[in-house]
């Protein structure tokens, strides 16, 4: 199965591959020393042995150590699909499609790597705590790329409601489902997004 990155970007040059491929390979190695010895145990120092770079390389791609948790590869891949989506879909139907595109063409490595990450946050108060700033910031950058696909303005109170409304959906199944599988959790997204489609009568 070809990475979501085969699809959903062009060609990457030879430094963003060495790049994305130590993102990858650090990320990589810290989860499975957090599954082996405990988040909390496991130091700085010991995951960039784990990922054959020096404590400084693995400072140049990550400021703290929550920051390999909660690095998202596939968030840019996601933005990436909803720009190439066709112009007549609503950016709820729009945000749909790119999040299938994106998901449909993970490996089952990928998906783990997604599934490791989930219970990490799930299971860690001060990687929760962080990842409602990731979910503002989320926010934001969607309001960005509605803003680009409408011709409106980012700041519009109804796009900027909009946004919210759909990384909202995130927030509802990250609350409410922790347990699920990342399978499971895209397609209640999906479900989630085609409620807002639909409009909210409660």
């Amino acid at each position: 199965m070809s990475s979501p990155a085969d699809n959903a970007r062009p060609p990457l040059g030879l430094r963003e591959r060495k790049k994305a491929k130590t993102l990858a390979a650090i990320q990589s190695s810290a989860l499975r020393l957090f599954r082996e010895q405990g988040y909390n145990e496991t130091t700085i120092e010991q995951i960039a042995a784990a990922a054959e770079v020096s404590p400084s390389t693995f400072f140049r791609y990550f400021p703290t150590k929550e920051d390999v948790v909660l690095l998202d590869l596939t968030d840019p891949l996601v933005i990436d699909a909803f720009r190439a989506q066709p112009a007549e879909l609503s950016s709820v139907q729009a945000l749909r499609k790119a999040v299938r595109s994106v998901f449909d063409q993970l490996s089952e490595d990928e998906f783990e790597v997604v599934r490791q990450r989930e219970e990490l946050i799930t299971a860690n108060p001060e990687l929760q705590a962080r990842m409602l700033g990731e979910i503002a910031g989320m926010v934001k950058l969607v309001a960005d790329v509605v803003a680009e696909r409408t011709g409106r303005s980012a700041d519009e109170f109804e796009l900027r409601v909009a946004a919210g409304a759909m990384m909202g959906v995130v927030f509802g199944l990250w609350l409410s489902e922790p347990d699920r599988s990342p399978q499971d959790l895209i397609g209640l997204f999906d479900a989630g997004l085609e409620q807002l489609e639909k409009g909210i009568d409660l």
